[in-house]
């Protein structure tokens, strides 16, 4: 971030300007909306700026800026469109101490003027570092789409109004409050022109019953923040209390309310974790004092989550709960290599597997898994990748099956061990994989498989 966004107080304050034509115009339409007083000098005024200052709205000086005529400014402004002109003035200001911005010239401003959405006293500013003003000027427009017209109005009539809110006590009570009037009673109160009932419709706001703790179970996905279903968004914008996994990715934490309280409750195989008996008391603890609780789990909250012992706390305690599916890691990391779960003539079934369970490695139908053409994601495997690999001759599996592991599936940082079951627990030694991966028995890269078609082909034509 180049450029720090803050909201100046300016109201009284003096903003001075240089320049008659276009471009001060322009700036000079938005400086209008502020409480500043407004200074422009210029020999060459635009019409609509000698209006302006006939009506009292700005001071104008008919001659060009010179030392001394910026003193005591908080901002001022070079919109001469001309570059020598900019730069001798723009000089002036700095002498005097205030910051700067040349118009159209980035690298010798102090500061930018964001586009903004103007919704007073409810301000959208938008920037992108200079790098891309359509894409600002997008942004704006479909935010103008969005936005009321009436937002002023209920912002205004809100923040009368807070004094009396006060007696909601803080926290969640008073911010599902104030949604509730934002997003609902109050749009509805100025669709049918009876602002003058807002005062009523949020005073009945304050005798509403309080809303009991609940828990959502929310799958997180693989990583990537935008593979977080709309529901987990919304789940992680109401949250109260955020109890996430080991390996939750920051970016989506960094999604959950800034006033949420995160909890880590990380569990690793083979390795420290936090016991699902504290996990448990965790979530019905805090969902006890009414807090809206997101228990937070990597990929599908229902898939080796142990997601049924924390609902059955959930029953004993007596606290409501939901579950929020999300995308799980398999189906990021069949993606990840150009595959499908599934392919007519291959395999009509896919096993998903652990590869380690709370007694040490997980036991399954090794017979089965042995079959040519079988497919199985198998989630926990790294430690297990040895084991995983014995079981699997020893039932007759073929050497040559193709297996592949993804790391970090659906993140920067994703990485590919395309192998075979043969040469597994050595690549995987060679490749230490340190994030989160998801092993594929039967499944190759897609280009890898294509690759390993041609050489075949080629063999048999030798032959």
């Amino acid at each position: 971030m180049q450029h720090f966004p803050v909201f100046m107080a300016i109201s009284g304050q003096r903003i001075t300007l240089s320049g008659g034509g276009a471009a001060a115009l322009a700036k000079l339409r938005l400086l209008l909306k502020t409480e500043a007083r407004i200074a422009v000098f210029t020999p060459d005024p635009d019409p609509q700026i000698a209006d302006w200052a006939s009506a009292g709205r700005l001071t104008l000086t008919r001659r060009a800026l010179r030392a001394g005529d910026v003193a005591g400014s908080v901002l001022f402004y070079a919109a001469d469109e001309d570059t020598a002109e900019d730069a001798r003035t723009a000089a002036i200001a700095r002498a005097e101490g205030a910051p700067v911005n040349i118009v159209d010239n980035l690298t010798d401003s102090s500061f930018i003027t964001p586009a903004i959405v103007d919704r007073d006293p409810v301000t959208v500013a938008i920037g992108t570092e200079g790098a891309a003003p359509v894409l600002a000027r997008a942004i704006k427009a479909d935010l103008e789409a969005r936005l009321s017209p009436r937002l002023g109005l209920l912002a205004r009539a809100g923040k009368a109004f807070r004094k009396a809110a006060e007696a909601l006590p803080m926290g969640r009570r008073r911010r599902e409050f104030w949604a509730d009037y934002y997003f609902g009673t109050g749009p509805r109160a100025t669709d049918h022109g009876i602002e003058n009932t807002l005062e009523n419709l949020l005073s009945d706001h304050l005798s509403r019953a309080d809303r009991p703790g609940h828990v959502a179970f929310v799958g997180a996905g693989p990583g990537d923040p935008e593979l977080l279903t709309l529901k987990a968004r919304k789940a992680l914008d109401e949250a109260d209390v955020v109890i996430h996994d080991r390996l939750i990715s920051p970016e989506i934490l960094e999604l959950a309310r800034r006033e949420a309280v995160i909890v880590g409750a990380g569990k690793e195989g083979f390795g420290p974790s936090t016991a699902q008996d504290t996990i448990n008391a965790l979530i019905t603890r805090h969902a006890a004092t009414g807090a809206q609780v997101v228990r937070l789990k990597g990929g599908d909250a229902t898939v080796f989550g142990r997601l049924d012992e924390e609902i059955d706390a959930c029953d004993a305690a007596g606290i409501a709960w939901h579950i929020v599916p999300g995308i799980t890691s398999a189906s990021a990391a069949v993606a990840a290599i150009g595959q499908s779960l599934t392919r007519r003539g291959r395999n009509a079934s896919v096993r998903f597997l652990t590869g380690h369970d709370m007694q040490g490695f997980a036991d399954h139908d090794w017979h089965a898994l042995a079959r040519p053409g079988e497919v199985a994601a198998i989630y926990m495997g790294k430690s297990a990748a040895r084991f995983l690999q014995g079981r699997l001759l020893m039932h007759g599996a073929a050497p040559d099956t193709p297996v592949t592991v993804i790391e970090n599936a659906s993140r920067p940082d994703q990485r590919v061990i395309a192998t075979t079951l043969s040469a597994l627990p050595a690549d995987l030694a060679r490749a230490r994989p340190a994030g989160p991966a998801l092993t594929f028995l039967g499944l190759r890269p897609r280009a890898a498989a294509a690759a390993l078609d041609d050489m075949t082909e080629e063999k048999q034509e030798l032959a």
